[in-house]
């Protein structure tokens, strides 16, 4: 017999929410959504519109009378600490947003809390896969690119009010934790980093526009750009091995679809499909190769979650990986402060 839906609750009807997170739990045959934790009068009309019937909770302990078994937390990145470690202490599983906490320490504390306790626990590190990760994977495994020696990578925005919002904690931190998580999901440990990043008075300090080098012990070399502010973004690949370099401009397609109102269950087989004009290609020199992108699959994360709950796989990202990251971006805070590279363990 086939394992029943895991009964999930959504903390927060924000942004992240409403498009990353509600469509795709709601899209899964694997889960359940129970209903939604939010005491926003306007985020509640929201949810009415978006899911209707999808019952508003004012907390996690009403949504554990309603037996759920798993939450979801998607508000912004300061209350992610106190939330997750609530949510532990009632038993249920648990997926937490990007980034996972503010620090390294506290993101290692929450997780070994989990361990203790013998609760499931993840970081919703959906970007592992977008279609462009998912085709330098390939190229990489497939030998297309030779010895990779250096990749790059990019989240560039230009905001028409100034950023970043003040829930992702800055741009370091919100958009790195993508970019470094991709880095570090490719190439491994990092052993030392440098960074530069912008500050600004107006945003409360927060950065609005950054850099970070990493040095990957097998001697990979990461670079990496996040900006709110950067009126001609970059390509958001370029991968450079001993026998071509592979370049993707455009940003992978599933935000955008889930923005529109698109989602696993509207498009079936076609979700995260990318059209041809938006594929990357492969450069030797005066040859260009156009490459066929993959399909990019936010779609497996929560299914994959799910079955961890029911102790069948698991967790689709190992909250220890988190973990690292934070200490990476730890450490591009202090070289960006102190303008010298920082030495990692």
């Amino acid at each position: 017999m086939s394992a029943s839906p895991v009964r999930f609750g959504l903390v927060g009807y924000g942004f992240g929410g409403r498009y990353f997170h509600a469509p795709l739990l709601a899209s899964a045959a694997e889960c359940e959504l129970v209903g939604v934790v939010t005491t926003s009068s306007s985020r509640r009309e929201e949810l009415a519109r978006d899911l209707p019937g999808t019952p508003a909770f004012d907390s996690l302990t009403a949504l554990v009378a309603e037996g759920v078994e798993a939450v979801a937390i998607s508000t912004p990145a300061a209350t992610h600490l106190a939330l997750a470690q609530e949510a532990i202490g009632l038993g249920l599983a648990v997926v937490v947003d990007k980034p996972f906490v503010l620090d390294p320490a506290a993101a290692r504390e929450t997780v070994e809390l989990a361990e203790r306790t013998g609760v499931v626990l993840s970081v919703y590190q959906n970007r592992r896969w977008d279609s462009d990760l998912l085709t330098v994977r390939k190229l990489i495994a497939d030998g297309e690119l030779g010895t990779v020696t250096r990749f790059e990578s990019r989240f560039e925005r230009f905001a028409p009010q100034p950023g970043p919002p003040a829930a992702g904690g800055g741009t370091l931190l919100d958009f790195g934790s993508h970019l470094v998580d991709q880095a570090m999901t490719l190439f491994g440990p990092v052993d030392r980093v440098y960074a530069e990043m912008r500050l600004r008075d107006d945003l409360g300090g927060r950065d609005d526009d950054f850099f970070v080098a990493l040095h990957h012990t097998g001697g990979v070399r990461s670079h990496l750009w996040g900006s709110w502010a950067q009126g001609a973004p970059g390509p958001r690949f370029r991968v450079t091995g001993s026998t071509g370099s592979y370049l993707v401009d455009g940003v992978d397609g599933q935000e955008e679809a889930l923005i529109a109102g698109r989602s696993p269950a509207t498009e079936a087989d076609r979700w995260g499909v990318e059209p041809e004009h938006r594929w990357g290609r492969i450069h030797r020199g005066e040859t260009t190769t156009v490459v066929p992108t993959e399909r990019g699959r936010w779609d497996t994360y929560y299914p994959a979650f799910a079955a961890a709950v029911r102790n069948t796989a698991p967790v689709p990202v190992n909250p220890r990986d988190a973990v690292a990251s934070l200490e990476v971006l730890a450490a591009a805070h202090t070289s960006a402060t102190q303008a010298e590279t920082i030495p990692l363990p």
